[in-house]
């Protein structure tokens, strides 16, 4: 069954709440490669750039990497 207007209503004033959205671009067919390994790792892609991302500002942290 469809989610009513109101529980879309309702869904997205949540979202809006509680996430911060990022536009990313890239190279045409990436996304789907991304997608593919995402799924082989039993992740969802938003999964899979958040623990990448994740990963990467911890190495950047213990390798002495300079943040601004």
């Amino acid at each position: 069954m469809p989610a009513s207007k109101a529980q879309q209503r309702a869904v997205n004033k949540y979202m809006a709440a509680n996430y911060d959205r990022i536009n990313l671009t890239m190279p045409k067919g990436r996304r789907e490669v991304i997608k593919a390994h995402a799924e082989a790792t039993g992740e969802s892609v938003n999964g899979f750039i958040n623990r990448a991302i994740a990963e990467a500002m911890e190495r950047d942290r213990e390798g002495g990497t300079r943040i601004e």
